[in-house]
């Protein structure tokens, strides 16, 4: 199943990314979305920055169905990858986003481009459910979830780019 979603920050690229690669804003984030744990790694590998979250999360939401293969709680694995900045300011990059024992995923790409308020940010995914029978039932349940969590994060950039950064 395709993810698709475009947000803006008010800010350049340069801001949004130096953002995204702030342990304290990742920290926020992972907060923001109701993360009963997290653990943060921001690291410089060459020109790329690698930014790992590891969240449990509850598994409130879910069909009783999905709810039945993962219990209470889901242990979600985030790496986004980021190249160098280009002369515009843009960053492109990729994103992983596993669910611990469970086969669903995200795996597809991210970018940062000047537009709009200042920073218009692309998200595009393919949300695999790896499960003979019900895969598409489950990437039907997970996709309201994977973005509302995209839009909790970007409401939490934009708070931390006005300045709100507790």
């Amino acid at each position: 199943m395709k993810i698709s979603h475009t947000v803006e920050f008010p800010a350049p690229p340069h801001e949004v990314f130096e953002m995204l690669a702030e342990p304290r804003f990742q920290e926020a984030k992972c907060g923001a979305t109701a993360a009963l744990e997290h653990a943060v790694d921001v690291e410089l590998s060459g020109d790329k920055t690698i930014i790992r979250t590891e969240r449990v999360l509850p598994a409130r939401g879910l069909p009783d169905y999905a709810r039945n293969m993962v219990g209470e709680t889901l242990k979600v694995g985030e790496k986004q990858e980021w190249g160098p900045q280009t002369a515009d300011g843009s960053r492109h990059g990729t994103i992983d986003l596993q669910i611990h024992g469970v086969p669903l995923s995200l795996t597809g790409t991210v970018r940062l481009e000047p537009g709009g308020a200042g920073t218009v940010q692309h998200i595009d995914g393919d949300l695999k459910a790896k499960v003979p029978l019900i895969g598409g039932k489950i990437e039907k349940a997970a996709a309201p979830i994977i973005e509302s969590a995209i839009e909790v994060e970007h409401r939490t950039g934009v708070n931390w780019l006005n300045g709100a950064r507790d």
